[in-house]
């Protein structure tokens, strides 16, 4: 393909979220599974409808698919009369009865108030108004005593209100209604709402299976539960990128391997119920690799797997000058490995929320010009811009859609730059891979696993989950756990091995939210002992990290890597 072709560019979302929910009672104790829900998958869902040539790359973890599906199932079943909503902030917005103790307002208010104060709350006048009052209060708890039913049922409202997809705030009546009446909303008023909250989550899940089946996006996954692969197989492979890192103790995961298939072969199982197809592609937990994981990979069906750019510029052979635009193959390996663009992903995630939606944009496209100039062979060039899908936008003016709407328009109508996907563009340009005798191991962050792992708090974390390990095994080994209490346990040691956990560990993350990820995963791991039927050891009580002390309110803080420069 001549320098004349248009440049291959991939635009790839990743749609995660931990399991917050107590697998044990179904108490769900974050919310950020439904509100992002109704917030950035639908909307990134319908700037791809609205652009028909526009293509995309949509990574879903199992383990967010199953939790979106559970609110169906208990928004559905309250509406219904015989259930019960088990997120207490959705919860409070349906039931007559408001909290009245002044401990429980105090809370249901901070709840209302965790989304950008900026971008969200100040933006709608009405909101701040109720912000404004949720914040004297908290100074003057002893006023609460004169604090009505009407105050919190207004504030619940506005703070739903606020996570509502931006394409449906400008297209839903009953939205629009809500919105205009601005105060003394009824309960009629709040269940309307949240029969619009149980269509969009409906929604969701057959959208894009909508846009997978007319070749508009690219459905991708990863492994079930979010763990870091390369890190359950042989922690020692940090060191690769890391040569003085201090490790945990215990440095190699008790059956690493088995778990490692065991989340590959469930994640494939989940998405396949989900979306009725085969993926051919993988962005593994936090774009971990390592050239075990990646001689894994193909076994299960990937035909290629993506992760950060850092870790192509430490897998280079003695500066062999290859673009990081191109495919490559490692070793044996019989997998196309493709490399963010760290620079433009970065753009998009952290600087452009403060521009002007047009003047980003064409910064973007100028870089992507420039790109295109410095790589004439199109058929081997492949521009991967992978980032969240969710995290960014609540930091963009209104949830970053007119960013996205200018996106998607002048890059499907740019003559040199073509929107395309993975297995598109290695399927009508067929690239030749550049070969590399081995992967070093990393994420997408700094292109190391120092986000996982060599801190105390973390390497606690892990030396935590080894015990943990060496407990379960011991108990299956017996043969005392029959076939449907393996299963549970197993299910249960999933989510205790998720990477989210280990990020939040730190004394360089808001305490706000550490504290909040360091309950979740010694609640998970004490789930873990308790379905095992052994008794959780007393240290489960103790806090592992406190975090820096500095709150940040909104969903979770966004992750991000350092911007290494603009592509």
């Amino acid at each position: 393909m001549s320098s004349d072709a248009p440049m291959n560019v991939v635009l790839c979302w990743h749609m995660h979220q931990p399991e917050y929910r107590d697998l044990d009672t179904g108490m769900v104790h974050l919310p950020w599974t439904y509100l992002h829900a109704i917030k950035d998958y639908v909307d990134m869902a319908a700037h791809l409808e609205a652009v028909p040539e526009a293509r995309a790359v949509v990574n879903f973890t199992p383990v967010l698919l199953e939790q979106i599906q559970s609110y169906i199932e208990q928004i559905e079943a309250y509406l219904a009369g015989r259930g019960v909503i088990r997120d207490p902030v959705l919860a409070e917005l349906a039931e007559p009865a408001l909290p009245s103790n002044p401990d429980a307002l105090l809370r249901l208010m901070r709840d209302c108030l965790r989304v950008n104060p900026e971008r969200v709350i100040a933006r709608f006048p009405a909101y701040q108004r109720l912000a404004n009052m949720a914040r004297w209060y908290e100074q003057h708890p002893e006023s609460l005593i004169y604090c009505t039913g009407q105050f919190p049922a207004d504030l619940l409202v506005w703070y739903h209100l606020g996570w509502i997809a931006e394409s449906v705030r400008r297209s839903d009546v009953r939205i629009r209604e809500l919105q205009n009446k601005e105060y003394n909303f009824s309960l009629h008023d709040r269940r309307e709402l949240l029969g619009v909250i149980l269509e969009l989550l409906q929604s969701v899940v057959p959208r894009y299976r909508a846009l997978a089946e007319q070749g508009r996006v690219e459905l991708s996954v990863s492994p079930y539960a979010h763990p870091i692969v390369p890190l359950l197989l042989d922690m020692t492979c940090a060191k690769e990128a890391m040569p003085d890192v201090q490790l945990p103790v215990n440095t190699q995961y008790p059956g690493g391997e088995e778990r490692v298939r065991w989340h590959l072969q469930r994640g494939l199982e989940v998405f396949e119920k989900f979306f009725h197809c085969k993926p051919r592609g993988l962005w593994p937990s936090e774009g971990g690799v390592s050239q075990q994981a990646i001689e894994l990979f193909p076994q299960y069906g990937f035909e290629w797997a993506a992760s950060g750019g850092g870790v192509l510029s430490q897998s280079h052979e003695s500066d062999n000058g290859a673009c990081q635009h191109r495919i490559f193959r490692f070793g044996e390996a019989d997998i196309d490995c493709i490399f963010r663009d760290d620079g433009l992903s970065d753009l998009i995630g952290f600087t452009y929320s403060d521009w002007d939606a047009g003047d980003a944009v064409a910064d973007l496209v100028s870089h992507l010009e420039n790109v295109a100039a410095a790589c004439p062979d199109r058929n081997n060039c492949v521009v991967s811009i992978i980032l969240d899908g969710e995290n960014a936008w609540e930091y963009y003016p209104e949830n970053g859609y007119a960013f996205l709407s200018e996106l998607y328009r002048a890059l499907t109508e740019h003559p040199q730059l073509k929107l395309t996907t993975f297995s598109e563009f290695r399927d009508e340009c067929s690239p030749e891979p550049i070969h590399e005798s081995r992967l070093t191991a990393g994420s997408w962050v700094y292109g190391t696993f120092s986000t996982w792992i060599g801190d105390p708090d973390k390497n606690r974390g892990w030396e935590m989950l080894v015990e943990a390990k060496h407990s379960f095994d011991a108990r299956v080994a017996s043969g005392s756990l029959g076939e449907e209490a393996l299963a549970r346990a197993e299910h249960q040691l999933a989510m205790c091995e998720s990477s989210d956990w280990f990020w939040w560990f730190g004394d360089y993350n808001p305490s706000e939210t550490v504290v909040h990820f360091d309950q979740l995963y010694r609640m998970h791991l004490a789930h873990l002992y308790n379905s095992i039927d052994v008794i959780a050891p007393a240290h489960l009580g103790n806090i592992i990290s406190r975090g820096h002390g500095h709150p940040e309110r909104g969903g979770v803080m966004r992750k991000h890597s350092e911007n290494p420069g603009t592509g």
